[in-house]
């Protein structure tokens, strides 16, 4: 079973700032650049991108292993098969 994922975004002057919340975890603040999403994912809104990172990560790690602060570019540092996963799910 997934755990449950909110995601509430405001915009900043060259992208978007998400706010997320694990269902029992902790709460999470990530920076989402217009270009990065427009390289991984020109058609999806930065909410679906955001929310399907979390997936990612979840899939991957528990939800205290993520960070707490952080930009969506760098998951690909710790995971290298993201920005193609990324990719492909919203080809």
């Amino acid at each position: 079973m997934s755990a449950a994922i909110w995601v509430d975004i405001s915009d900043l002057p060259d992208g978007w700032l998400a706010r997320v919340r694990i269902d029992g975890g902790a709460e999470h603040e990530v920076t989402a650049r217009r270009a990065f999403l427009d390289s991984v994912a020109p058609a999806a809104t930065p909410q679906e991108v955001v929310h399907a990172s979390f997936e990612f990560l979840l899939d991957r790690e528990p939800p205290s292993a993520i960070l707490r602060r952080f930009d969506l570019a760098v998951i690909g540092r710790y995971f290298p098969e993201y920005e193609e996963e990324m990719k492909v799910r919203f080809r």
